[in-house]
């Protein structure tokens, strides 16, 4: 699949949900739902409520739905779920995974020490990182990606300027900013961080669904 095929299939369902349409239809982080197809694989990268949340999750949820999500999200749900931790590589329907560390740097709302997650996954032969809720961490510059869906709000997260520096680490084919429109941060975060890559990435501000 190429890379404008790619972003065709990618569906921005607010906050830090991202479906991927692929031969195994993924999804990241339900919450807040209006509607979404169901996914055969569902990615959690952390407990907090805007990333888990049961009632989102069974509205994307089939009889044979595998989760893969942390110890700590585990423990809230029930079903096929597999537990990671940053470091793990596993393939679950036919998708190759890569589990790797979001944190917080200079804030204490996602402490490293938690082991909260983000997701490198290879899915129809392009690679496609998920954030979740980090700010610029080291890690991010031993990434081999295609696409990055990266936070741009602040508080919680980076800000537009420091996803701007992750980006430059990370360096995607692409990168698309998430986590603003819900509950911190607004589209301006969106299109600042656009702004600052003109000329350096393609930067897709996806329209929510």
């Amino acid at each position: 699949m190429d890379l404008k095929e790619a972003v065709k299939k990618i569906h921005w369902l607010g906050h830090d949900c991202i479906r991927l349409d692929g031969s195994t239809v993924v999804i990241f982080d339900p919450f807040k739902l209006t509607q979404s197809k169901p996914a055969d694989l569902i990615l959690i990268s952390h407990d907090h409520f805007d990333h888990l949340s049961p009632e989102d999750l069974e509205k994307v949820r089939k009889s044979d739905s595998v989760i893969v999500t942390d110890k700590s999200s585990a423990g809230k749900i029930s079903g096929d779920v597999k537990v990671v931790a940053p470091g793990d590589r596993l393939t679950v329907k036919g998708v190759a995974i890569e589990v790797h560390p979001a944190y917080n740097t200079n804030k204490e709302f996602h402490p490293k020490s938690a082991g909260m997650l983000s997701f490198v996954v290879n899915l129809d032969g392009v690679r496609f990182y998920h954030a979740g809720d980090t700010d610029f961490i080291p890690e991010m510059a031993d990434l081999n990606v295609d696409i990055a869906f990266l936070p741009v709000s602040g508080t919680y997260v980076m800000t537009a300027e420091e996803a701007v520096q992750a980006a430059k680490a990370i360096k995607p084919k692409i990168a698309i900013p998430m986590h603003y429109g819900a509950i911190v941060g607004s589209e301006e975060d969106a299109k600042k961080f656009k702004k600052e890559l003109e000329g350096q990435f393609e930067v897709v501000i996806l329209q929510k669904e």
